[in-house]
């Protein structure tokens, strides 16, 4: 067993490792550059949402109470749309400093799990490739775990989640090479 304390330097220079190519992924490579489009008719539609005084938060239309979902009217609704999810903001406050900040501490806090979990299983001394192995497991199932109900549940769009697996594969590697590569001999 080892101690979580003796893995602070892979804890964090996994998490920078992953910051690093997850940056080169999104300005460099821009793999996620086609996972967004805009509107048709979008300036009509902002009117609207500023007329109607529509506030921050998780919207999902058209609504109704668990309860009502089954009425007659509701599936009418349903079956002849439109139907959707948004996520809304009055405007525009996305910090990218402050995003990239919480990204960073997200990366970190996965990196600790990844520790604590592997730490637990190999002993000090451990093969680069025994390491690696399993450390990377961990983190791919950190990365990539919960991506799928998003497309199962939510109607996101298959392509962007299979590229965030492919995002959380390689974040994985990353930290499994890190964690191999810095094991307590």
């Amino acid at each position: 067993m080892v101690p979580i304390g003796s893995l602070w330097i892979p804890i964090l220079l996994s998490a920078v490792a992953v910051f690093v190519v997850s940056s080169i992924f999104w300005m460099a490579i821009k793999h996620h550059e086609s996972d967004w489009k805009g509107l048709p008719g979008e300036a009509g539609i902002l009117e609207a949402f500023r007329k109607a005084g529509v506030r921050r938060g998780q919207y999902r239309f058209p609504y109704a109470e668990a309860r009502e979902m089954r009425s007659p009217e509701m599936k009418k609704k349903m079956e002849e749309g439109p139907a959707g999810l948004i996520i809304y903001w009055e405007k525009w406050e996305m910090s990218m400093g402050r995003n990239l900040g919480l990204w960073f501490v997200y990366l970190v806090g996965a990196s600790i799990f990844v520790a604590y979990l592997t730490g637990r299983a190999l002993p000090s001394g451990s093969a680069f490739a025994a390491v690696f192995r399993f450390a990377g497991t961990a983190a791919i199932l950190a990365y990539v775990g919960a991506l799928f109900p998003n497309s199962i549940w939510w109607g996101r769009p298959w392509s962007m989640t299979w590229k965030e697996v492919l995002d959380g594969v390689v974040y994985g590697l990353a930290t499994g090479a890190v964690f191999g590569g810095l094991w307590p001999r």
